[in-house]
């Protein structure tokens, strides 16, 4: 199955300027001994995984603390986070926030793209500063405000 294709799987009819996508943002606290290999090894089961279910999205990796934002359709994001809790490299997922509606992706080329803790200010700040859904932009606001009120410290502090 093509990429675009796969991707048009969740596209609502005609008239819609947007896919229906269900958005999932979290966080969660890494496993003692997960290091920078274990990360490597998600990543590039994410990379795999990710694209033949038409998820799109970030992960950020320090401090103990793993923050990610996943999008893409509600079933397969589903199926993913049963993974990830599943998953014995990390515990304690913790929803930040959670929707499903007709929107743009917020990270169309990112399979699964690492993100610094140094950078997730810059990279929440670039995908606000472009977003033209105004559900994904209160989002993105909210997150910088968490960021910014030290609610999500270990990851602002990587």
């Amino acid at each position: 199955m093509s990429p675009d294709h796969r991707m048009s799987l969740d596209e609502p009819g005609a008239g819609h300027a947007y896919p229906l996508l269900y958005q999932l943002v979290y966080c969660s606290r890494a496993a003692p001994g997960v290091d920078d290999a274990a990360v490597e090894n998600i990543l590039r089961s994410a990379r795999r995984w990710n694209p033949e279910h038409g998820i799109t999205g970030l992960l950020v990796f320090g401090g103990g603390i793993f923050f990610q934002w996943l999008e893409g359709p509600r079933d397969n994001i589903g199926a993913l986070l049963a993974k990830l809790k599943a998953d014995t490299r990390h515990e304690g997922i913790v929803t930040l926030g959670e929707s499903e509606e007709l929107r743009e992706r917020l990270f169309p080329d990112w399979d699964m793209e690492l993100v610094t803790g140094a950078d997730i200010r810059d990279v929440l700040q670039d995908a606000l500063d472009t977003a033209q859904d105004a559900t994904s932009a209160a989002t993105l606001r909210d997150l910088l405000q968490r960021l910014e009120a030290g609610e999500l410290s270990p990851l602002a502090d990587i």
